[in-house]
């Protein structure tokens, strides 16, 4: 069971920490999680996002906190490992998520005949899949389809994304990280070999001002942007931005997180939130990640895709449609003949540390909103064990402080 947040104020043995300094690209939900890991092990952090806090692809995406069930069928280290953090969030974070349960629904005989091998492929991966009778569904969700053929329970959920990751930047704050949002990276000081200090144009006040950042280490955290970040500082980081369309009409119809029981797709979860119910998402590949919209016809198909779900989904007053692009970790094979393969759905939805042969800086790539934690942990490892640092990860110790710690005192 996790432990009272203030009882994480003083970590044991920082060592040599408390001199090393750390500067995090990025404000999303790894950024925020990555604070919180190294300021919690007694480093010095300061982190700068471009932007205001969580406006890249952590705000933009449907908030399921995924039991891993999705991926069993194509990768079940991934959904074992989304099995366990989905636990971990609930104990140190709960206020921001809704552990709703989730019911995959077969639509098909071709959906019905996979149930078996969906059950057992969750089961493998710990994930504690039951199958139940339509009835039984039916009788959960009133507003499924009642021609479904199957239907299986997983524990998956819903979270605030919003206040997840401040729940992170707040305990981080708390032990004395420095966050600063409207701060964009354009460029980094580089000598023998080493990253040695990042310059940003710092828009948190009045007039723009060029600011520079020296640091002992830096970690970009910058989702489908880090190729960009990285390339500023020579390097080639391997990421696709991969945004997908997500749709939302004005009505929570259901309470558990619906999916379509079938190797993953286009538009197979929806989403309970609030009082929004929220269909994702589609896939394609751009090569810049900045001021996506939603594709007309992505729109339709979602609707589509939701009522064959839920029939009411169509019938409810449409509320929002907008796009999130993903960061998968490396890039799409390629065509004989060079070209990079329209489709992502061949990259692993793994995460990864890369590291390009200059010192002192890494990228945190891949993964998904369930795993923050996780990825936070493994980039923060790396970063201690460069700096000569012997201090662990504790995150999973301490319920995080409320969100709304990060503007109130950071109480």
């Amino acid at each position: 069971m996790a432990l009272p947040f203030p009882l994480a104020l003083a970590p044991d043995s920082p060592g040599t920490a408390r001199g090393a300094r750390v500067c995090i690209i990025g404000g999303g939900g790894t950024g925020a999680a990555l604070s919180y890991d190294l300021a919690l092990r007694g480093l010095s952090v300061n982190l700068l996002e471009k932007g205001e806090l969580t406006s890249g692809t952590t705000g933009r995406h449907h908030g399921q906190l995924h039991c891993g069930a999705r991926y069993a069928l194509a990768d079940r280290e991934i959904a074992r490992e989304c099995m366990a953090e989905s636990l971990v969030l609930r104990e140190i974070v709960s206020e921001a998520i809704e552990y709703n349960g989730g019911i995959f629904v077969a639509l098909d005989e071709e959906d019905e005949a996979l149930t078996p091998v969906f059950v057992e492929a969750c089961r493998s991966s710990l994930i504690p899949a039951q199958p139940i009778t339509v009835k039984t569904a039916l009788e959960l969700e009133s507003a499924l389809n009642p021609g479904i053929l199957a239907a299986v329970r997983v524990p998956d959920g819903s979270f605030d994304a919003w206040r997840l990751a401040l729940s992170f930047f707040a305990a981080a704050s708390a032990l004395g990280a420095t966050i600063r949002p409207w701060c964009e990276v354009v460029g980094f000081e580089l000598g023998s070999g080493r990253a040695r200090a990042a310059v940003y144009i710092d828009r948190s006040g009045g007039e723009p001002v060029e600011r520079r950042i020296e640091a002992d280490y830096f970690v970009s955290a910058t989702g489908a942007w880090a190729g960009r970040v990285g390339a500023l500082a020579g390097l080639d980081v391997p990421v696709t931005p991969a945004p997908g369309t997500m749709v939302a009409v004005a009505a929570r119809l259901t309470d558990h997180v619906i999916s379509h029981l079938h190797r993953a797709g286009d538009g197979d979860i929806i989403v309970p939130q609030r009082r929004l119910s929220i269909i994702g998402s589609t896939e394609r590949i751009v090569d810049d990640p900045e001021a996506l919209l939603p594709e007309e016809a992505d729109i339709a198909r979602l609707i589509g895709y939701a009522e064959a779900m839920l029939p009411a989904f169509g019938k409810a007053s449409f509320h929002a449609a907008w796009c999130a692009a993903r960061p998968l970790a490396g890039r799409p094979a390629a065509h004989a003949g060079g070209q990079a393969h329209p489709g992502s759905r061949s990259i692993s939805r793994d995460f990864t540390v890369v590291e390009n042969g200059l010192e002192g800086f890494c990228t945190l790539v891949g993964g998904k909103a369930t795993v923050l934690r996780a990825m936070a942990e493994k980039a923060a490892d790396l970063v201690c064990l460069r700096l000569g640092i012997d201090a662990a990860c504790r995150t999973r110790e301490f319920m995080l402080p409320s969100w709304r710690g990060f503007y109130t005192g950071r109480k």
